[in-house]
């Protein structure tokens, strides 16, 4: 029996999405509409940002989202969350994009918080999630290592115990936001006899200014800082930041990746920016002969990656957990990135050489130097083809 998809809104989902927009018509800063600010976490940049102007969005759309209780949709109300259901939350995060709204509260919001009310003490949870919701505290990740990224379990990081305290050594690397980030979430080696899997631990270092933390810039192809290398000199943080048990860290941190992976930002992000390529075209007469067909196909790439989110939020709206096929909107979802980017480029030619925001070429050049990376973060195009083959198709391990 095959899975139920229902494309139409039930009439109270019809409701509800009628609620999001008149919000973001009302209450979504100027600068948001326009499309200005980071292309990247683009509240958390602004809200460190030295202009007043990038601050007080960031700030103003967080007052808004808190007001209705859209901070943290995928959270218990218990604990501050909207409670919403895997549907609601696909609606509000497809209405959010459609606009170019960005989401709020970062990685505290998506990752940290919902494997904190799983596996967090009460005077954990009392302590941080407030501090989630209110903006106080942004939260950065610190997984990858130069030498463990696709191997995440070979990481070497060390956290030596001492009665009530773990002092940290090592690197981690590709720490995106932790420039402006106010904490970061690690995994971090306790025991060097145990298995790679055994033996990590989940530790919370609540404050980045905390001695021995040292925060190096990458600059990626596009000059833009949004990664950066992590450095930590015997740093110190009370065992009480522990998250789970001791060298059992591994299954605490894999929480992370059951939570909604629709993926429907990236579908509705890669029309958006068909719709904004097309409008130029017709504004500026282009000859795009030699391209049609490629735009073509990104269009209907991008219909495809709808299907793929939806398919993924109607398992988990009948209460499955996808598994390779997250996998594979992951896969399409970062290659079409890419491919939607270089065609994009195409159209203006020699234009796309100056990179540059003023000139409207350019700025599909960076795109596309942008796009770079999403066939390495966050599980490479290589992993997602092993889960997919071992997963889904049933494939032996080679």
């Amino acid at each position: 029996m095959g899975l139920p998809m229902d494309w139409n809104d039930t009439v109270q989902q019809s409701v509800f999405r009628k609620q999001i927009r008149s919000v973001i018509d009302a209450e979504l800063p100027t600068r948001y509409k326009e499309g200005k600010g980071p292309p990247e976490r683009t509240w958390e940049f602004d809200r460190k940002d030295p202009n007043l102007d990038a601050q007080t969005a960031a700030s103003d759309w967080h007052l808004s989202l808190s007001r209705h209780g859209w901070i943290a949709p995928q959270w218990p109300v218990e604990y501050g969350g909207a409670g919403l259901s895997a549907m609601e939350q696909f609606i509000l995060n497809q209405e959010l994009a459609g606009a170019g709204a960005p989401s709020v509260g970062g990685s505290g919001v998506s990752m940290l918080g919902p494997t904190l009310i799983v596996h967090g003490t009460e005077a954990q949870k009392l302590e941080y999630l407030p501090k989630i919701l209110s903006g106080e505290t942004v939260w950065a990740q610190g997984y990858s290592e130069p030498g463990s990224g696709s191997d995440l379990a070979s990481l070497q990081t060390q956290a030596t115990r001492d009665g009530d305290t773990y002092t940290i050594n090592g690197q981690k690397i590709w720490t995106s936001g932790a420039h402006t980030a106010d904490a970061i979430f690690m995994l971090v080696r306790t025991d060097n006899e145990a298995s790679k899997h055994r033996g990590i631990s989940f530790l919370l270092v609540e404050d980045m200014a905390t001695p021995g933390i040292v925060v190096r810039p990458l600059m990626d192809m596009a000059g833009n800082h949004y990664f950066n290398e992590t450095f930590f000199d015997d740093v110190r943080v009370p065992v009480n930041n522990l998250v789970g048990e001791e060298n059992r860290g591994w299954y605490v941190g894999m929480t992370l990746l059951d939570f909604e992976r629709s993926n429907i930002g990236g579908a509705v992000a890669a029309r958006r920016s068909l719709t904004d390529l097309m409008r130029l075209i017709r504004e500026d007469i282009k000859d795009v002969s030699s391209v049609r067909n490629a735009i073509v196909d990104r269009y209907i790439e991008s219909e495809v990656m709808f299907q793929f989110s939806f398919r993924i939020i109607s398992m988990q709206n009948s209460g499955l957990l996808p598994n390779y096929e997250a996998s594979t909107a992951k896969l399409f979802n970062s290659e079409l990135s890419q491919r939607l980017a270089l065609t994009s480029t195409r159209v203006f030619g020699l234009h796309a050489n100056k990179i540059s925001e003023t000139n409207v070429a350019g700025r599909y050049t960076a795109a596309y130097l942008r796009s770079v990376p999403a066939t390495i973060r966050g599980g490479t195009s290589e992993v997602q083809r092993n889960i997919i083959a071992t997963r889904g198709l049933g494939l032996p391990r080679g």
